[in-house]
């Protein structure tokens, strides 16, 4: 029913009550994406996203949304950032925010709240064209960090590819003809079956000196960051990730 892996055992009309106040903040996230469109500096609209990211990234997994909160937990963080850069030029911050309002709905099973201005403004977010030789290669099993990351990508034109699996992702890696570039791969340390550090270690046996790797980790810790930067990878960014922060640092990797 939750579109998670599992559902916790909980008291009877409990979680139609969530789901009916899930409705109303979805509701108020949409009129701040409104705001955030009109003026993506607006200190309130931008304290509203956080308080309210913050509530869902606390609550949605006590009801086996955990995809949801760890949704949250992401846009909360690239809340934070624009409240200490209000005026800064980054991403169309109404329209990312109205993205997020809309996978909230899909996991949870709700209607997208109807706003005006969202419904002039509706057009289908397109794919990224998987080409030949990606600018960003994504390898992350956590699909909410996936997809924030992808709409960023998205968001900056970069060509990118993306796998939540790591054993596919090597074996495209190891294939893919790059034709002298160096593309930037963030390779989530914490995949199942097979972890980065090995994915790390297969492609500096097989294709050394071909992908620029950055860790994605939620160990941030001095050891676990020394351990990858000790191994030749070029830096680590720590979950959940800021969005601004991390499209900040990946302009700077890539060179655009």
């Amino acid at each position: 029913m939750t579109g998670d892996a599992t559902t916790p055992e909980l008291p009877p009309g409990l979680l139609e009550d969530y789901l009916e106040g899930m409705r109303g903040q979805l509701g108020e996230l949409a009129a701040v994406a409104d705001h955030l469109d009109a003026d993506g500096g607006d200190r309130e609209a931008l304290e509203q996203l956080r308080r309210e990211t913050h509530k869902i990234h606390g609550s949605a997994g006590s009801f086996g949304f955990w995809n949801a909160s760890r949704l949250a937990a992401g846009m909360e963080a690239t809340a934070k950032d624009w409240l200490s850069r209000p005026g800064d030029s980054d991403v169309e911050r109404g329209s990312l925010t109205r993205w997020f309002v809309a996978r909230l709905a899909e996991i949870m099973r709700l209607d997208v709240p109807a706003t005006p201005r969202a419904e002039r403004l509706s057009t289908p977010i397109l794919q990224a064209d998987r080409l030949d030789v990606p600018d960003v290669i994504v390898v992350e099993d956590d699909p909410a960090l996936a997809e924030l990351l992808e709409y960023g990508l998205r968001s900056r034109a970069y060509r990118f590819a993306s796998y939540r699996n790591g054993r596919e992702a090597l074996t495209d890696l190891l294939a893919l003809a790059t034709g002298g570039a160096h593309p930037l791969l963030l390779l989530d340390v914490d995949l199942p079956g097979l972890d980065g550090y090995s994915i790390f270690e297969a492609l500096g046996r097989e294709r050394p000196g071909v992908y620029r790797v950055v860790f994605t980790t939620v160990h941030g810790d001095e050891g676990e960051q020394l351990r990858g930067l000790e191994a030749g990878a070029l830096d680590y960014l720590v979950k959940p990730i800021s969005l601004r922060v991390a499209l900040e640092k990946i302009r700077r990797w890539v060179g655009r």
